[in-house]
């Protein structure tokens, strides 16, 4: 722990912010919450994420312990994003589980007096939208899909391979052999040219 003062935490404000006072700090007092509260900003992965202003929902238990408060519980919401494979929408739904300790002020310097990740308790509030945040991101898919047998877009024309069916295809030359074609079939022009001013001849 080092000497110098850390700079005095400002009280969290916003709507994923619990005032537990009354726990009083007595270990073992637990409150039961069920609320909700709009997502403050996009939350989750780039391809799927709960959008801003979306209601999360959440149904916690905020219990006292000697190094802060233990929020545990669920936070559910509504998704919305894009299929990996086609890019076609994709709305879903996830809960997912919490489980974070709220150190006091004072039990906190003694934790790590530089580790600006631990979570604490600020003038008896408590901010959830960091631990909802990584909670998503961590359980969030990162490759979304619209259906687990999509089978996404043609490279060639973007065209999504469900709809145009198996058969779709395009006789593309590889672009290595483009050039070797090209003097292939200018040899072959120049070959049918001479044959035939022979035959003049």
């Amino acid at each position: 722990m080092t000497g110098h003062h850390r700079p005095r935490r400002q009280t969290p404000r916003g709507p994923f912010v619990l005032d537990t006072r009354e726990l009083g700090r007595r270990p073992g007092s637990m409150r039961h919450i069920v609320t909700s509260a709009p997502a403050p900003n996009e939350m989750g992965t780039p391809m799927l994420r709960v959008p801003k202003g979306e209601p999360v929902e959440l149904d916690l238990r905020l219990e006292s312990v000697h190094e802060g408060v233990l929020v545990s519980g669920t936070a559910s919401a509504d998704l919305v994003g894009e299929c990996s494979r086609c890019l076609d929408e994709v709305r879903d739904h996830v809960s997912v589980e919490l489980r974070e300790l709220f150190y006091y002020p004072d039990r906190a310097t003694e934790i790590d007096d530089e580790d600006e990740d631990v979570l604490v308790v600020v003038d008896d509030h408590l901010d959830l939208a960091p631990v909802v945040r990584d909670a998503l991101v961590l359980d969030l898919p990162l490759s979304p899909l619209c259906r687990p047998d999509c089978a996404g877009l043609c490279v060639d024309c973007g065209a999504r391979l469900d709809e145009v069916g198996p058969d779709h295809s395009h006789d593309s030359a590889d672009p290595r052999w483009a050039a070797l074609s090209a003097l292939t079939q200018a040899g072959s022009a120049g070959d049918v040219a001479g044959r035939e001013t022979k035959e003049k001849d």
